[in-house]
């Protein structure tokens, strides 16, 4: 199966969909998370899937996974997603899946960035800050910041657009004592990936991670973390100031969309031509074997 729009895993109940993952639950304590191989530009879903893509973003999560460890938990089990499934249903979760703890999801997306980029260089040249973070002044887009900014945002609903909000208002919602600890644990995973992904030739811009608490309170690391999908790849060789530098994300069908003038961003999305599809896998994919080291089994 070389791609998979959208699991159908009859065996276990479905808990939810998102924009990417199916969640499906296993006993009471744990959740089956499939990566399909939907594709969300501006929150909105494209019709088409992008090949290998599912299974990239799970080599890309597991790889991070076991490499970071040690700063902080995560929800991994260890269990076999192929042994939780019908027969007939492996080939849906082989290489795609993860089955990881059921954690209380902390109601905020830890945003770090150690570039302005995105978002943050439209709120930059509002008013000088991002987030609430003042920053100096005559930085330009791209520019690297001299320390990495905790940037959290909200978790909007599906077709909503996250809010970003500053670290003050995030405390409002979680707790002081929890929003310490997340934007440090934050910041402690972003300068080690960033350290380790500059030795294969990427900068990580930016990066948004999720944590849950489990029964016993421990802030655990959980859904994906720092992919293409969730992060800002900026190869080395393309790097320059001023311009938003060219990505190993989903940029390429956002420049597409871009060019569409009649499309207002809403749904239903445009048709992606086939060389805007082919093109999206093969970043992921190019992505994954330069940090990596490994491509995708064949």
């Amino acid at each position: 199966m070389s791609t998979l729009y959208q699991s159908s895993i009859a065996s276990l109940p479905l808990l939810g969909r998102g924009k990417v993952r199916e969640n499906y639950a296993v006993g009471d304590d744990k959740i089956l998370m499939v990566t399909s191989d939907r594709l969300s530009a501006f929150d909105v879903i494209m019709s088409e899937p992008i090949p290998d893509k599912g299974r990239v973003l799970t080599a890309m999560a597991l790889f991070w996974f076991d490499k970071l460890g040690g700063i902080v938990p995560n929800h991994l089990t260890g269990i076999a997603p192929e042994s939780v499934v019908a027969e007939g249903e492996v080939e849906q979760v082989r290489g795609r899946a993860m089955v990881v703890k059921k954690l209380k999801p902390i109601p905020i997306e830890a945003v770090v960035r150690g570039y302005l980029a995105g978002s943050g260089w439209k709120e930059y040249q509002e008013g000088g800050e991002v987030c609430g973070v003042k920053l100096p002044a005559g930085l330009q887009q791209a520019s690297k910041l001299p320390e990495p900014i905790f940037t959290p945002a909200t978790k909007a609903e599906m077709g909503d657009h996250d809010e970003n909000i500053s670290f003050e208002r995030a405390a409002e919602i979680i707790g002081a004592e929890l929003a310490a600890k997340v934007r440090d644990t934050s910041i402690a995973l972003y300068k080690a990936a960033s350290e380790f992904a500059a030795t294969k030739g990427i900068i990580i811009a930016d990066t948004k991670f999720e944590f849950g608490l489990d029964d016993a309170g421990t802030l655990t690391l959980m859904d994906e973390v720092l992919t293409a999908d969730s992060s800002r790849f900026w190869p080395v060789e393309g790097y320059q100031l001023g311009i938003s530098p060219p990505s190993y994300d989903k940029q390429f069908v956002r420049d597409y969309l871009e060019t569409i003038t009649t499309w207002g961003k809403t749904a239903p999305a445009p048709a992606l031509p086939p060389e805007v599809i082919a093109k999206t896998s093969e970043k992921y994919r190019e992505a994954l074997v330069r940090l990596t080291g490994s491509d995708l089994p064949a």
